[in-house]
């Protein structure tokens, strides 16, 4: 099984952009997309997917359960609720969303899914090393994948060491995040940029790309589709990447998902979006 390791993401766009936004990136050459449950747009990656003239083993599909979805039955029946919504008869890959509630219940359904056919791959998002090391430890599959925040900031570097010791592939998701302590200004990525003839988004997922770490870029617009798109043409120094490792805080530009106010956060979030997915 591979992934592309430069993908598409789908948060935050809405409803009426998704299935244009995902029929462009696919005409620039992307062929892996990744959406989510509560992303509220699998339709609309689906209708792109019966658009765009390729075949489907073409594309590698990612999505993501939803926590209020956890749990054996439900989480099985969310996500042929989504090969639905998506109008497809597998998925590539399916996460587990966020490390809380009956996850351990629901990655039981991910597991008989896999062996059922219904996906290619299963693993999890946002797990710590901590939680990555149980589940993967005390279940018949261990997951192929984690989804975790990762970009110049912080760079989860124990995180991928832990990963790699395991054999799961670790997937940056806000690998730009989302522009927080000004870092598409900073001087260090602009410097490295400047040397290159790249933009600090271009030089950001080339820097991924070589730490073997799969990219989620996102955008609206076609033009950063393609510029995001154009990172196998150069390669950056061993000098570069040391630069770029200095700028690390090891610290969620979000939130951590290790305290109890995150929880509590994910608790109000459930309630806000129950019955909407």
């Amino acid at each position: 099984m591979k992934i592309p390791k430069l993908g598409f993401g789908v948060f935050q766009i809405t409803k009426e952009e998704c299935e244009k936004c995902v029929l462009e990136a696919i005409s620039v050459g992307y062929r892996h997309i990744d959406t989510a449950q509560s992303y509220f747009n699998e339709e609309e990656v689906g209708n792109a997917i019966s658009k765009c003239g390729l075949k489907r083993e073409e594309l590698f599909i990612t999505t993501k359960v939803w926590i209020d979805n956890y749990g054996y039955e439900k989480t099985k029946q969310s996500i042929l609720q989504s090969m639905r919504k998506m109008k497809v008869d597998y998925i590539d890959l399916v996460l587990l969303h966020q490390p809380f509630s009956d996850y351990y219940g629901a990655y039981h359904a991910l597991e008989d899914l896999y062996e059922a056919g219904k996906i290619r791959a299963i693993g999890v998002s946002n797990f710590s090393p901590d939680r990555l090391a149980d589940i993967a430890s005390f279940n018949k599959i261990a997951p192929h994948v984690n989804q975790v925040e990762t970009n110049p900031f912080n760079q989860q570097v124990k995180a991928q060491e832990n990963m790699i010791k395991r054999s799961v592939q670790i997937e940056a998701w806000a690998p730009f995040g989302e522009g927080k302590s000004n870092m598409f200004q900073n001087p260090v990525l602009k410097e490295i940029a400047d040397k290159h003839d790249k933009s600090i988004a271009q030089v950001i997922l080339r820097w991924l790309m070589q730490r073997d770490i799969v990219a989620l870029a996102k955008s609206t617009h076609i033009e950063r589709m393609k510029e995001n798109f154009e990172i196998f043409d150069f390669q950056l120094s061993d000098e570069d990447m040391c630069k770029v490792a200095m700028l690390d805080t090891n610290t969620s530009l979000f939130f951590n998902h290790q305290t109890p106010e995150t929880v509590d956060m994910f608790v109000n979030m459930i309630e806000e979006r129950k019955g909407k997915i």
